[in-house]
């Protein structure tokens, strides 16, 4: 094979200029150049979160063995590793002779294609006939699995628009390049064993999705591409301000591994984590690009208590063991992420906190903020903005993606801290009565159905009644954002710059949820207006009265026991 294409040297990772048009760097000033661009801009958000964490392995092994300067020391304390980090910070850009210094030395390791070791691939998955698949499966235009001539679910560059058949596609080397770092992050497990391994007597582990396929995915953003790497750039443990162990991402290795399906042990330092080889991947080329790719399963390590991750919401999982499991949680593409902020965000009480830590595990970006925010890194008045990235994958077999979501919040950084937890409670509280709303606006969909004569069986379910809580969940959406925005925690309990806050938005949330229920009633049939009775619940002999106005009366009740009237006239 011809050595061609280094990601050092070549352009291929796709970053957003202030004016939101696009440009296509090297690997090498990706880095030297972050603090000119304002964020990555790949095909697909979740492939921007495989960009981010490649560089950011980068970042992690220059800076652990150089000092910003450029000299040779590697980091031997948390203080020194926090000292470093602030220069880096205070400088507003990545210092130029550490970066290529190092990645020179690594220069022989980036190539995409070379007769050794190409870069992120094995020759094994070709030799050993690994699941072959053509450049359609490689884009993230990825096929559903009952119809493989169908278009894609993201049907960029299709050759022939008409036919919807992309199984010709070639890509250029610079996009295999981006979507084979994202391949090794979020395959499917529609891979399976390879021909070797089918005819060995050695039965091979279950197939999995790639490593950030099984992740509620959460990472800071900051307002340009470099602020968003040094977010990220979790130089310690925040949670005992410990170093990690030695750096060592995966183009360091002696020798690629080469096993199928692999069990390692948990990685002890994130350089090694974020260039995981879920995957092995060898691409197939002619004259023009890349027309296809062989694969077979790669590394893999036990999810559970894999406390390293830092990009990941977590949940306890069921255990005889003593001691609490977390696991990662994904994230739910029905649910906004100012819903979750509970989960995401918000800090334990005191009040039996050795108890309560075992029931929750805050990300460990989030940990990291407060990290830099207790340091007086961050300033007090600065808003921090956190992104969700996601992929859904088919339930049963999880063979192919269903669908690719992406979110994000920004909110005054203080919340995250000690000074913020009358907020977060406050900001739990207006969430469950958002929820209680929603739930309260299906049951008035429900109720005007029934005056309107229809029965659960043969429930007409018009649009405006079947979506009436995501309706509601739209219209609030922008809303309660700009509210979280607008809260500083420094305000006092009880100040007039609480009260006003707290009573603009509860007078938003009343407002659009009356709307929503006048909409449904007014878009009710003749029938509902003059109604029916209906048998009461569980075999009750009595009937109860319903028309579309006494349903609009019961959910009115809910929305002014939620947001009384006398908070309104504070």
């Amino acid at each position: 094979m011809e050595t061609e294409f280094n990601l050092l040297d070549e352009k291929w990772i796709l970053v957003r200029k202030s004016d939101c048009t696009t440009d296509e760097l090297s690997l090498t000033d990706a880095l030297l150049r972050s603090h000119e661009y304002t964020a990555l801009s790949g095909e697909l958000p979740t492939q921007d979160v495989s960009i981010l964490r490649l560089l950011l392995a980068v970042l992690h092994t220059v800076f652990s063995r150089y000092t910003p300067e450029g000299e040779y020391k590697p980091v031997s304390s948390a203080n020194e590793a926090m000292r470093r980090w602030k220069t880096l910070w205070d400088g507003g850009k990545f210092p130029e002779k550490p970066i290529r210094e190092y990645l020179e030395s690594q220069h022989e390791k980036f190539w995409l294609f070379h007769p050794e070791r190409p870069f992120y691939q094995t020759k094994a998955a070709e030799t050993r006939k690994g699941t072959p698949f053509t450049a359609s499966k490689l884009h993230g235009a990825l096929s559903q699995s009952n119809n493989k001539k169908r278009p894609r679910l993201f049907p960029v560059c299709l050759p022939d628009e008409k036919s919807g058949i992309t199984d010709s596609i070639t890509l250029t080397y610079s996009e295999a390049a981006r979507w084979l770092i994202y391949l090794n992050d979020y395959s499917d497990t529609a891979v399976k064993p390879s021909g070797e391994a089918k005819k060995s007597a050695v039965k091979l582990p279950s197939m999995s999705v790639g490593w950030l396929g099984k992740l509620g995915i959460i990472y800071a953003i900051g307002d340009s591409l470099f602020k968003t790497l040094m977010l990220n750039f979790i130089v310690v443990n925040p949670l005992n301000m410990s170093l990690w162990e030695d750096e060592k991402p995966t183009w360091e290795l002696d020798k690629p591994r080469e096993k199928e399906r692999c069990e390692i042990a948990s990685p002890d330092n994130l350089a090694e984590l974020y260039t995981l080889q879920s995957r092995r991947t060898f691409l197939e080329r002619n004259d023009t690009g890349v027309t296809g790719y062989y694969l077979m399963g790669g590394d893999f390590f036990d999810e559970n208590n894999a406390s390293i991750e830092q990009m990941t919401l977590w949940e306890r999982k069921d255990s005889k063991l003593s001691a609490p499991v977390f696991g990662p949680k994904r994230h739910d593409y029905n649910i906004k992420i100012w819903r979750e902020f509970s989960t995401i965000f918000a800090l334990l009480e005191k009040i039996q906190e050795e108890k309560n830590q075992e029931e929750k595990r805050l990300p460990g970006i989030v940990w990291w903020v407060r990290t830099l925010r207790n340091n007086k890194i961050i300033d007090r008045k600065r808003c921090i903005n956190f992104g969700i990235a996601s992929v859904e994958y088919e339930q049963t077999q999880k063979s192919c993606v269903e669908d690719i979501f992406w979110d994000s919040i920004s909110f005054h950084t203080d919340l995250l801290m000690d000074v913020g937890k009358r907020w977060q409670k406050n900001i739990s509280k207006e969430v469950g009565k958002c929820e209680n709303i929603a739930l309260a606006l299906d049951e008035l969909a429900d109720n005007i159905e029934i005056a309107s004569g229809y029965s659960s069986e043969n429930s007409k379910k018009s649009t405006a009644v079947s979506n009436v809580q995501e309706q509601y969940y739209y219209e609030i959406d922008v809303p309660f954002r700009e509210w979280l925005l607008s809260i500083d925690p420094e305000w006092e309990s009880g100040s007039h710059e609480e009260h006003e806050c707290i009573h603009k938005w509860h007078e938003t949330s009343r407002n659009i949820a009356r709307k929503l229920g006048k909409e449904l009633v007014n878009s009710a049939e003749a029938s509902a207006i003059v109604g029916r009775f209906k048998d009461k619940e569980n075999g009750g002999k009595k009937r109860e009265y319903i028309s579309a106005a006494r349903a609009f009366t019961d959910f009115m009740c809910v929305v002014n026991l939620k947001y009384p009237k006398e908070e309104q006239n504070g």
